[in-house]
């Protein structure tokens, strides 16, 4: 069908349509309800019609009959200014501007209906930046992952040593992975003491309030002997034994490597004897449990040469020494002590010993097997007029690049983060103190704030903090399950038990999260036992340097005084 184009009127007069006389006759064709918005020559064309625009009758019966003609209809519409002519008086621009967002509203995509387009494209800016920051942080995250494994590479390849040398005629039995011991639990019950002995003296509570600003310095007591006895050569579990007290002995402090084994890096190594129905277990003269790992869990690499005071030997060297001077220097020294029933086993008449209380306890671990431990705490407090036991130790502090805190800034403000940091670089550590705790029952355990006087001196030092906490609520805040623990214990126990009489010892390996057990032979580790090192083409790692200055009968006087003569002059 052709189209029809209808009359249009022509004006000869002049612009635009003609009278409104002439207009009714000649428009008769034209489309009806349209009506027509006069404008000047001067004026700029709007829009012809707007369907933006809200109908004040939407709601009501008869709206859809003006529907079609409020759309075109600009005679209440004042966005056109006002023109010279009678005839455009009416005439105004059409608004080109979005109608005001009401400021609780709802959004965008619930009006699709209204013309959004600048919000929306400003959202889309608004997407694009944020996903633009989602990839920045993905970006970040992968960079730092990879910094992270490539420092754990570099630590692995720091070429860890075994903590003892791997014999030739050593039979290795089995081999543990630590992911086995997450698994395991034993609730074991509330232990009995069976004898206390040595001394305690009192808790000087001054230091409780010692700070960065008023820092003590930190003493040397050479004249107090430190004793590091083996479970053997212990008179009084010697003497437990003979009397089938228990069928299993040892230390706390072998315990605790035991039940922290999964967060150790170092290599560390036991000693297991099996002698008729009971089980002993022991450490080795010169052992690395008698010294204090150093940023062991940290990803930080330290120096690799040994003769380096921030090395990791004598680092552990460092801390002992300072361990120990720390737990005698927070005590009231007035003579005064709290006795037991025995004097300290290990001393001689006359000698003076530092302040320490052994308690020989016994757990049950099934109907027909106890466990009996020495353990140990360092000092005494009134509370409530009963005697409340702790136990004494210090973080130490050597160069502040190492942990990425100064203690000196942030101790008084900040003193979380600087525990939280301690917790991240020497997770095992603190574990194996707060088991120990457990062990003996102490009510408290009491945290000293070590640092250096300079970092390049390795010799001074200075308290800067004192914190006690509860054993059982701190275990809680490091995550250490204490039926996990036994567990572990436990597991190890019912393992050696099956094996026949005769020497064993077992060993953290130095690159991978297991423990071996190996059969060695009855003189091994004696004096008189000769050690012939495996090849270097058949060691997996190689061997490691101990301690030289363990003394025969396992009593080890004042080991960091004599380690750092050693290893440090």
């Amino acid at each position: 069908m052709a189209f029809e184009v209808g009359a249009v009127p022509f004006n000869p007069d002049g612009w635009g349509p003609p009278d409104a006389t002439t207009t009714i006759t000649n428009t008769s064709s034209l489309p009806l309800n349209v009506p027509f918005a006069p404008f000047s020559r001067a004026e700029k064309l709007g829009r012809i019609a707007d369907w933006t625009r809200n109908n004040p009758n939407a709601g009501r019966p008869n709206a859809g009959k003006n529907a079609s003609d409020s759309v075109f209809d600009f005679t209440a519409d004042d966005s056109f200014p006002a023109a010279g002519g009678a005839g455009d008086e009416d005439f105004r621009l059409v608004d080109g501007k979005l109608p005001t967002r009401p400021k609780f509203g709802p959004k965008w995509r619930f009006n699709q209906h209204r013309p959004q387009l600048p919000q929306r494209r400003d959202e889309e800016v608004e997407a694009k930046k944020r996903e633009a920051e989602k990839e920045r942080a993905r970006r970040d995250r992968l960079y730092n992952l990879n910094r992270s494994n490539q420092n754990q590479q570099r630590r692995e390849a720091a070429a860890f040593k075994s903590s003892v040398d791997i014999q030739p005629e050593w039979n290795m039995l089995d081999q543990i992975p630590f992911s086995t011991f997450s698994k395991l639990s034993f609730a074991a019950p509330e232990p009995e003491d069976l004898l206390l002995c040595g001394g305690l003296e009192f808790y000087d509570r001054t230091y409780d309030r010692v700070t960065p600003k008023s820092e003590r310095r930190l003493e040397r007591f050479k004249n107090r002997n430190f004793f590091k006895v083996t479970t053997t050569d212990d008179p009084v579990i010697r003497r437990l034994a003979n009397e089938d007290k228990a069928t299993v002995f040892a230390t706390d402090s072998i315990l605790a490597t035991l039940m922290c084994a999964p967060r150790s890096v170092y290599s560390w190594d036991i000693v297991v004897q099996r002698v008729g129905n009971k089980l002993f277990f022991d450490k080795r003269d010169g052992s690395q449990l008698d010294l204090l790992s150093v940023h062991e869990t940290s990803q930080e690499p330290l120096p690799e040469a040994k003769d380096d005071i921030n090395s990791a030997y004598s680092l552990s060297v460092e801390a002992a020494y300072i361990n120990q001077n720390f737990s005698q220097q927070v005590l009231i020294r007035d003579g005064k002590k709290v006795t037991f029933d025995e004097p300290n086993p290990f001393a001689s008449e006359g000698e003076e010993v530092a302040s320490v209380g052994y308690r020989y306890r016994r757990w049950k671990l099934d109907n027909e097997m106890y466990l009996v431990a020495r353990c140990e705490v360092q000092s005494v407090a009134e509370v409530n007029n009963q005697r409340s036991f702790m136990t004494l130790n210090a973080l130490n502090e050597f160069d502040p690049k190492y942990s990425g805190l100064d203690w000196r800034q942030k101790l008084e403000t900040q003193r979380g983060a600087v525990l939280a940091t301690e917790l991240k670089n020497n997770a095992n550590k603190l574990a194996k103190w707060t088991a120990q705790a457990l062990l003996g029952s102490a009510d408290m355990m009491k945290l000293g704030y070590v640092s250096r006087v300079h970092p390049r001196d390795h010799f001074n030092h200075v308290i800067l903090a004192v914190v006690g906490y509860k054993p059982r609520d701190f275990a809680a805040q490091i995550n250490l399950n204490t039926s996990n623990m036994w567990g572990i214990v436990k597991s190890i126990v019912d393992l050696c038990m099956k094996l026949n009489e005769g020497k064993y010892v077992l060993v953290k390996d130095p690159s991978k999260p297991q423990v071996r057990i190996y059969e060695v032979p009855v003189d091994a580790f004696d004096n008189d036992y000769v050690e012939e090192p495996l090849p270097e083409d058949e060691q997996a790692q190689p061997p490691a340097e101990g301690v030289e200055n363990g003394e025969a009968n396992g009593i080890a006087n004042d080991v960091e005084d004599k380690a750092v003569e050693a290893a440090l002059a």
